[in-house]
This record gives C-alpha cells, sequence and structure tokens, in this order.
C-alpha cells in the first residue's frame, strides 16, 4: 500500500482557517479514498504565535462522535480515512522523524509556515512536494528545502515562483467537489455574499458599497478573524462566524464579491461558489481572473466604488451562474490524474527517492 504524509505547521483536518486547509485536506482524503495510507501531521498551536487550540479541537471531536487518543501533548484521530496527528509546534520536527522512520512514506506534502526546513528534512528518504498556496514569502518558501515538485494553484503562482536547482515546478489546480444532489435547488435572495472582509480582502471598498447600496443586502462571512463590530452600525449587513460548510450561503445569493487588495493565488470561494450557481465579480489582482475565466466580471483593481455599484446593479446572475457552474464543473475531475501526469502518482509503487 502507498503511504502519503501531509507534514506542516497548521492545524491537520478538519480545522480550517482558509484555502490552503481546505485544498490540502481534500487532497489528502482522496489519496486515502484510492487505497493510500494518508497520514497528516500538523500542530495544535498557531504556528505564528504558538495560540494553544487543543481544546477547540478536543470539542470538536466531541461534537462529530470522532473518537481520539491523547499522550504526551499529541493528540492522534482519523477523519475521512485520514491518519492524523496534531502535536505543539516544537515538537513538529521530532514527530517527522519518527513518522519517516515508521511509516516510510513514499511521498511527502508540505506548504506554507517552516516547510523549508520540512522539505530539506524529508528530501533523502521520500519524494517531496511542495504546494505553492501563494505568492507571499510564506507561501514561496517551502522551495528553499529544495521538494523535488513544487505544486503551484494556478498559473498566476507558477509564473511567480522562482525556479530551483531540483525543483519541478507545475501548476496542481485545488481539488473541488460536486454539491451533494438535491443542493442546487433554493430560492435566491437578492443579497450579496463577500468571505473574510478584511482589509487585504478588500474591506475598505465593500464599506463604501455597503453606505452607497442601502437597498442591497450583503451577508459577510467571517475569515481570517471576526469584524463583526467594523460592519455593526450598518442595517443592511448581515455578519455570519465563521462556519465549515458554506454550501447554504453559496445556494441562496445572488453573487459572490472578490475585492482583494492583494494578490490572491487562486480562491477558492471563486470555484465553490460557482459549483452552486453563484457567480463572482472580482478584482483584476493576482489569480482571481484566472479562478473566474470567462464566467464572472472582472474590475480594475484600480476602480472606485461606482464602478462596482454599476456592474452589481447590472450583473445578470441567472446566466452568469449557469455558466460559472459549467465551468466550474471540471474542477472537480480527480487530482490524482494530475499527480500521475507529474510523475508523483506513480512514485509511490515504485522505491522511494
Amino acid at each position: 500500500m502507498p503511504t502519503a504524509l501531509f507534514a506542516w505547521r497548521r492545524t491537520p483536518p478538519p480545522f480550517l482557517i482558509g484555502g490552503a486547509e481546505v485544498t490540502q485536506q481534500l487532497l489528502a482524503e482522496e489519496l486515502a479514498a484510492a487505497g493510500w495510507r494518508t497520514v497528516y501531521l500538523g500542530s495544535h498551536q498557531a504556528p505564528w504565535d504558538q495560540t494553544p487550540q487543543i481544546a477547540q479541537v478536543r470539542t470538536f471531536l466531541d461534537q462529530h462522535d470522532t473518537a481520539y487518543e491523547e499522550s504526551q501533548e499529541e493528540l492522534r484521530y482519523r477523519w475521512k480515512g485520514v491518519d492524523c496527528i496534531a502535536v505543539p509546534q516544537q515538537k513538529i520536527m521530532s514527530a517527522l522523524r519518527r513518522i519517516l522512520a515508521r511509516a516510510r512514506p513514499d511521498v511527502v506534502f508540505t506548504s506554507q509556515e517552516g516547510a523549508a526546513d520540512i522539505a530539506a528534512q524529508t528530501r533523502p528518504t521520500a519524494l517531496v512536494a511542495g504546494i505553492l498556496h501563494s505568492v507571499s514569502k510564506t507561501g514561496l518558501d517551502v522551495l528553499a528545502g529544495r521538494p523535488h515538485h513544487g505544486l503551484a494553484v494556478s498559473q498566476f503562482v507558477l509564473r511567480r515562483a522562482p525556479r530551483t536547482d531540483g525543483t519541478q515546478l507545475s501548476v496542481l489546480y485545488p481539488p473541488f467537489t460536486l454539491p451533494e444532489p438535491g443542493q442546487r435547488r433554493r430560492e435566491r435572495t437578492r443579497a450579496v455574499l463577500m468571505v473574510n472582509p478584511i482589509p487585504a480582502k478588500g474591506a475598505d471598498l465593500l464599506h463604501q458599497l455597503i453606505r452607497g447600496m442601502p437597498e442591497q443586502r450583503f451577508t459577510l462571512v467571517e475569515g481570517w478573524w471576526n469584524t463583526a463590530e467594523e460592519f455593526a452600525d450598518y442595517p443592511n449587513v448581515t455578519y455570519v462566524p465563521r462556519v465549515y460548510d458554506m454550501s447554504p450561503l453559496y445556494r441562496s445569493h445572488r453573487l459572490l464579491l472578490v475585492p482583494s487588495a492583494v494578490e490572491d493565488a487562486f480562491p477558492r470561494v471563486i470555484i465553490e461558489a460557482a459549483l452552486h450557481g453563484t457567480p463572482s465579480i472580482g478584482t483584476d489582482r493576482g489569480g482571481i481572473p484566472e479562478a473566474l475565466g470567462n464566467t464572472g466580471i472582472v474590475i480594475s483593481a484600480e476602480a472606485g466604488a461606482e464602478e462596482w455599484v454599476e456592474a452589481l446593479r447590472a450583473a445578470d446572475h441567472h446566466a452568469l451562474g449557469e455558466a460559472a457552474r459549467q465551468r466550474a464543473t471540471a474542477f472537480t475531475r480527480p487530482r490524482l490524474l494530475d499527480l500521475e501526469r507529474l510523475g508523483i502518482y506513480p512514485a509511490a509503487n515504485a522505491p522511494s527517492t
């Protein structure tokens, strides 16, 4: 049985902060469903400030009737076929060495904070794939560890990734899943949706739109941190705490707003919303136009609120939504086909590199 190891300094599944967590969780679940032994090493402390998260992890697992074992600050449980391990930040590398010796993984996936060290540690004994989730220093730093593969989540990221000796750079679009049967039939409101309303994602423009369109309802979903107080005085805003399943929100809104002020790599929310027939309006930053394709509305990042207001009022969400749904369906095909094409999937049937 081939073995895949996901190793990083963020939480293992299913504890989500953003797109990187979702992408890696779905890829791990796909490998497990295909018959791979899949191990996921992460931490129950945030990598940026060591904030403890183990209490939240226990609570979530209890609520979902998921058994877990805890010993010497190490938490183990199984989630959708994936063996998950969460340890303190200072024990990540020692746990990694132990897993490498015992599980002998054929391929190791790593990314984000501290991934260069993980890649360098695992390279001598396994094929290493660094997932490039962004063009930030954090997103690209894994390349300093010289993984065998650098998997960019979009053509935009691939163009920005520095060439590294011994690393093959390729695009591996994030995995997505089709909505559950019967989920598409739901009455849509006239409200528009935005996820993660923080400054980097366009909160300044959002405030202008909310004030300039008092007749328009806005639903805002908590992302990286809670910004509810910043929107509390608006009568046309509903603020929703972070949710695990976005499907009901996608299905009940006519448009998704992606007014990012930063170069997003390939926003998952655009494809997720499209799979529910909800089109997006986004800026021309980073990989946003690539995710939108020709089924959304792209607005210059330099445009003012007036242009956004005009686009919101004129958008034919019925026609755009159906086109977006048809295009997004292509992103739900198995990513194992891409791993096979890149030489990563068959490598599990051969001696480790």
